[in-house]
């Protein structure tokens, strides 16, 4: 993932609040949203070229998901950043002690952004990055964003999505997918004077910097836009929406949706 906005126990109706932007060359493959077959009862997509994923979630409720830190020239790491998505989701490892695990080996992935989130935990939200000095933060209450530097950092397109989804929270009669996914879909270009500098140049931060990216003569652009809300009373409700290139735009391929009940997990004896 590239761009996240989530509420976190900031709404009477909804435990977590998600909405994310997958970010990546078209050239790399990858599966769609689904339920996995190897790994339990988890839904998300999976990279075929590793094998691990940006986002997903099990039958617990259980998620996570990641976005790499921007690093020009920086070397890649021993493993895939992917992986630390696919493994927390249906393990039965507690979650603060998952990023105890992931912070002490952090070393062996390129610079990285990991979200966990499990709402049975007494700490049901952490942050875990390799680029953050204390490692592992327990994230509050409220509306948070993240995209390629750390979380919270105010980025013009971070700073859009958390207001977009403060006002679709505060607005009773809104219909909460479509306005978040019209806010996944922004293409609108932020004024120069606002962009990050992060030592890719002024081009090329234009062109990342709109919530949605397309830049087919690139080769890479926005995948995917995914939606998870995880409501109080146990349901949860999933939507990933695909992109492909079309010519110098993108259009639509396809939507999934997953709706379930959270299963309680069985505490262990």
């Amino acid at each position: 993932m590239c761009l996240i906005g989530f509420a976190l126990d900031a709404h009477d109706d909804f435990v977590l609040l998600l909405a994310a932007n997958r970010d990546e060359y078209y050239a790399r493959e990858a599966d769609p949203a689904g339920w996995w077959g190897d790994r339990g009862p988890v839904w998300g997509g999976r990279d075929r070229v590793a094998g691990g994923s940006w986002l997903a979630i099990d039958r617990h409720g259980r998620l996570a998901a990641v976005t790499n830190v921007r690093e020009p020239g920086a070397a890649p790491g021993r493993r895939s950043r992917g992986e630390l998505v696919a493994d927390f989701v249906g393990a039965d490892v507690p979650i603060d002690v998952w990023a105890a695990q992931v912070a002490a080996r952090g070393d062996d992935y390129a610079g990285f952004n990991l979200l966990l989130f499990d709402p049975g935990a007494a700490q049901p939200a952490l942050y875990v990055s390799n680029r953050h000095p204390r490692r592992v933060l327990e994230v509050p209450p409220g509306v948070h964003g993240l995209s390629n530097h750390l979380l919270d950092t105010d980025w013009p397109k971070v700073h859009s999505l958390r207001r977009r989804i403060a006002d679709a929270l505060d607005d009773p009669q809104a219909p909460v997918d479509a306005v978040l996914l019209e806010a996944l879909a922004d293409r609108s270009q932020p004024p120069d004077e606002v962009l990050p500098d992060t030592g890719i140049g002024l081009e090329r931060e234009r062109v990342l910097a709109p919530a949605m990216i397309v830049a087919p003569g690139l080769g890479y652009g926005t995948r995917a836009s995914t939606l998870v809300a995880i409501r109080r009373d146990g349901r949860i409700e999933t939507v990933e929406r695909s992109w492909t290139p079309d010519g110098d735009s993108v259009r639509i391929a396809g939507d999934r949706r997953a709706r379930f009940n959270a299963v309680r997990r069985t505490p262990a004896r």
